[in-house]
């Protein structure tokens, strides 16, 4: 796998995606075009910006959600990262950063973006940088109350939270959007 295959992933993934509004379509637009512009644009490499790859994970029956505290942000998010070389597709990415940052095996990805976002960000290269996040629904292979998750050196923390009972400090709009597209497939 490279930086070809996930590029073509990225791109897949964007072309496919069945957005919900106005601005989301703009946004497929705008990363489309940066994709257009950027061979390496998968890779954490590119200093300008790249693609990074995030799930939702819901417990089986959508009545939980997987959150970590992350240490740089510093607020409940979603789980995710970057893609990386060895990973074939950002579906991969999204899947193997899920199991990485919970310890959960057994989770089970759907293919199709659910949505996607953009924000600026000093992440691993030190720099200023932009993310360019595609976000997958990934469901846990049981109740929250029977899936345990591992805090792994990502987070310092990692919890399951009711989806109408979002802890302090979680980016609640964008989770609350989230599980609503979630809920819709």
């Amino acid at each position: 796998m490279s930086a070809q295959s996930l590029h073509a992933s990225a791109v897949d993934s964007l072309w496919n995606w069945d957005t919900d509004s106005d601005d989301a379509e703009s946004l497929r637009h705008t990363m489309l075009a940066f994709l257009d512009s950027a061979p390496d644009g998968c890779l954490r490499s590119h200093v300008p910006g790249h693609i990074t790859a995030s799930s939702l994970v819901l417990d089986e029956d959508g009545s939980h959600v997987l959150l970590t505290l992350h240490p740089r942000v510093g607020r409940w998010i979603q789980l995710g990262g970057h893609c990386e070389p060895g990973d074939g597709t950002v579906v991969d990415s999204a899947l193997r950063e899920a199991r990485e940052e919970s310890g959960i095996e057994g989770l089970r990805i759907d293919p199709r973006l659910l949505s996607a976002h953009t924000h600026p960000i000093t992440c691993s290269l030190g720099v200023p940088t932009r993310h360019l996040d595609l976000r997958f629904l990934v469901r846990a292979p049981g109740p929250a109350s029977a899936v345990p998750a591992v805090i792994s050196d990502e987070s310092q923390d990692l919890r399951w939270w009711p989806v109408d009972d979002l802890p302090e400090g979680a980016e609640k709009e964008t989770i609350d959007h989230l599980v609503r597209l979630a809920a819709a497939r």
